[in-house]
């Protein structure tokens, strides 16, 4: 195993914690890598300047780069710094704080869920980002296309992504930017409308790619988040039997699930310029692979780390980052995984019959459920 296998890995926890032994700065000569594995390595080199989220000679991975996926990419402001990162974030962060729970619970339940592991893909991956796309003013038929689009544009932004798949994002992007511009002039929807205000000035090319971001990143972490909550109730039938009791302790279950079993296990960070980090000199164009699974389970960050506790106090995370990339789409994120765990969980589902395993993954977390022979 290493850092980046073990995100799919059955238990990757073990090894995390053996890295953590290393220290919290550590080269590994294979990867060809710096992994900051402990809080305090993570926490400084997501806030470090000149750490960024791309390198400088490749900003958008070449295999989209030369066409509509790229276009997007290149401009989404969580794959950028200074102003194209900023300006973005600032129009749209401030409106994903303001949903009302209540409203994405109704969109939740508004859609039918099926029974066995159909209806938990659709739940997991298919809802989501027709919340989203709903909360943006498309209607039912047009919010799930849109959904099933965003899945074509993610999983073409992969390094382990075929050349159909790198296909499929490019149709999608095109299709999905053509949706947005209709919604943009239609000027009908008020949530869009406040986006599109703190857009005022900002190229409009920039704002329909961060429409499409919000719902990228909706689609995968959401559907992340979801699956391994179930599989904690799968895991411990005494822990589906609290929330069965008291499904008030939902948030609580999703709020430790994304500390201790993240959708999102690494991320990356690209040296810009010579820097010291820890004591470690790094410089320009060295990679650091950021274990976030593993800097959660510190106990220098949450004692008892390795246990699970629904009221743990001050707990602590990086699962949504951290400094000026840290994710502004954790509270939706959180909300709309919420109301589905709670539909589930009314529902009674049989999780005990199903089978599971990970999506393939360099970084991502992501229990695909198949119905149990």
């Amino acid at each position: 195993m290493d850092p980046i296998t073990a995100a799919t890995h059955t238990d990757p926890y073990p090894y995390y914690a053996s890295l953590q032994a290393r220290g919290g700065m550590t080269f590994d000569p294979q990867l060809n890598l710096w992994i900051a594995c402990s809080a305090e390595a993570v926490c400084a080199v997501l806030r470090h300047p000149d750490c960024h989220v791309r390198p400088a000679h490749e900003p958008v991975p070449r295999a989209i780069a030369d066409g509509p996926a790229g276009r997007v990419f290149g401009r989404l402001m969580r794959m950028n710094e200074g102003e194209r990162q900023r300006c973005p974030r600032a129009a749209i962060a401030p409106v994903l704080q303001d949903i009302d729970p209540q409203q994405i619970e109704a969109l939740v339940r508004a859609r039918f869920l099926r029974n066995g592991a159909e209806g938990l893909h659709h739940a997991q991956f298919i809802g989501p980002a027709s919340v989203v796309a709903a909360l943006l003013g498309f209607n039912p038929a047009d919010s799930r296309l849109i959904s099933e689009l965003t899945g074509d544009f993610v999983a073409g932004l992969s390094s382990l992504s075929d050349a159909t798949q790198l296909d499929a994002a490019h149709r999608a992007s095109e299709q999905l930017a053509t949706f947005f511009q209709e919604r943009i002039e239609a000027q009908d929807n008020p949530w869009l409308a406040r986006i599109c205000q703190g857009f005022n000035g900002l190229d409009q090319d920039g704002l329909i790619a961060n429409l499409i971001g919000l719902l990228s990143q909706t689609y995968e972490a959401t559907a992340g988040l979801i699956g391994n909550a179930l599989l904690a109730l799968i895991r411990d039938p005494a822990l589906h039997q609290v929330l069965g009791i008291d499904p008030t302790q939902i948030g609580s279950l999703l709020a430790e699930v994304q500390r201790l079993d993240p959708s999102v296990q690494n991320t990356r960070r690209f040296v810009t310029a010579p820097c010291d980090i820890l004591g470690t000199t790094l410089k320009p164009g060295e990679v650091i692979l950021l274990v976030l699974a593993s800097a959660n389970r510190d106990p220098q960050l949450n004692p008892q780390p390795d246990v699970m506790l629904l009221e743990r106090a001050n707990r602590r995370s990086f699962s949504f980052g951290t400094g000026r990339h840290e994710c502004p789409g954790q509270t939706l994120a959180l909300g709309i995984a919420h109301a589905t765990l709670g539909a589930i969980l009314a529902r009674e589902l049989p999780l005990d019959q199903l089978a599971w395993r990970y999506r393939p993954s360099l970084n991502g977390r992501v229990p695909l459920f198949s119905d149990r022979a």
